[in-house]
């Protein structure tokens, strides 16, 4: 099993938010403006809101580098929140109780069951740690795994393929958008990423755990208003007979290697990374703050209201192809980690070229 792990830390409006990213090997070349070029991108796109011109988020790394390469040790990430001023005595760590509570609780997120689950009086208790926000470390921690999937001639991109149900016509979504802002009112979309250059072999198809497609499918759905997933064809696969499904296998003589002409499995099968570019589409929901609100009740009269606002987005699809983008780097490395093994990325790359050279024989 690979030891790539991470955990974040930090709640929406508080001092910072942090990460610590364990089990990059030594010898990864980081550079910071690429991660910080990833960080400037989750914050744009059209239809964001207003805490995206408070914020400018720059990571540091405090821990794992020394000379601008990994140690080998646990690489420790913060981002601090340029609006903590505003927020010190409302998130105070200790002291008296201070602001309004959050009791109207939003149809849609987190804070009704994390209120009745925690055992919360304040749905603010509930809702700065299931924000969004959080994400800001997790593209931190994804930046970090690309250079070392970059080192190992892995890449990933990322696009919007849907907003509101407008399909690749970016002025179109840009007016749905505005639609969506003059009512009040909020819009979900589809994204999609691929990954080139993965070898074959990556993931399992002994165990349902270590299928790279379940891992895959479980880190996007791990992102906040991310409802489904799809790999290659995905749901389409339902209204197709299978000719029209499987890609068919041929054989390349003089590269010595075999390749489809098709890739409806979307780079995996089996479980398993096939070579092939390995496609990924979510789908992400319309975010659940709403300038008009929807109906709800009021966690401390039982009272019917109308749901509390937080400062918020219209639209933030965009920004989501940026985290989904970080978990799927996060996986594969894992996933090459696992296959590979190494401590430090000479060795890790020298395995890699033996078991392609034993693949083309």
């Amino acid at each position: 099993m690979s030891n790539l792990r991470f955990i974040t830390a930090g709640e929406s409006h508080g001092q910072l938010l942090s990460a610590i990213l364990e089990g990059i090997p030594a010898g990864v070349k980081i550079n910071l403006e690429n991660v910080n070029a990833d960080l400037y991108r989750r914050q744009q796109g059209y239809g964001r809101g207003g805490r995206m011109k408070i914020e400018s988020d720059k990571v540091e790394i405090v821990s794992g580098v020394r000379f601008g390469e990994t140690l080998g040790s646990p690489i420790t990430l913060i981002v601090k929140n340029r609006d903590w001023e505003n927020w010190q005595k409302k998130m105070s760590i200790f002291g008296e109780e201070n602001g309004e509570k959050v009791t109207a609780v939003r149809p849609g997120h987190a804070d009704l069951t994390g209120v009745l689950k925690y055992n919360r009086s304040d749905a603010r208790d509930i809702l700065e740690r299931s924000s969004a926000r959080e994400t800001t470390m997790r593209v931190a921690v994804g930046g970090i795994c690309k250079e070392f999937l970059k080192a190992c001639k892995i890449n990933i991109a990322s696009r919007v393929v849907k907003i509101g149900g407008v399909i690749d016509d970016y002025e179109l979504m840009k007016l749905k958008i505005d639609e969506a802002k003059s009512k009040g009112d909020t819009l979900g979309g589809v994204f999609e990423i691929t990954i080139k250059g993965v070898p074959v072999g990556l993931g399992s198809h002994i165990q349902w755990d270590k299928k790279l497609d379940a891992k895959l499918a479980m880190a996007m759905m791990s992102i906040q208003a991310i409802k489904g997933v799809e790999i290659g064809a995905g749901f389409e696969c339902a209204n197709l007979f299978g000719s029209q499904v499987h890609d068919e296998i041929f054989y390349d003589e003089d590269n010595r290697k075999f390749y489809r002409k098709t890739n409806r499995a979307g780079g995996i099968e089996g479980g398993m990374s096939n070579g092939e570019d390995i496609i990924i589409r979510a789908v992400m929901k319309p975010i659940p703050t709403l300038m008009t609100p929807l109906k709800t009740v009021d966690i401390e009269t039982k009272q019917q209201v109308l749901a509390s606002k937080e400062r918020s987005d219209t639209c933030a699809v965009e920004a989501a192809t940026v985290v989904g983008e970080s978990m799927a780097a996060f996986v594969i490395a894992q996933a090459l980690l696992e296959k590979f093994g190494g401590d430090c990325l000479s060795d890790i790359i020298a395995t890699i070229e033996t078991y392609n050279q034993r693949l083309n024989k």
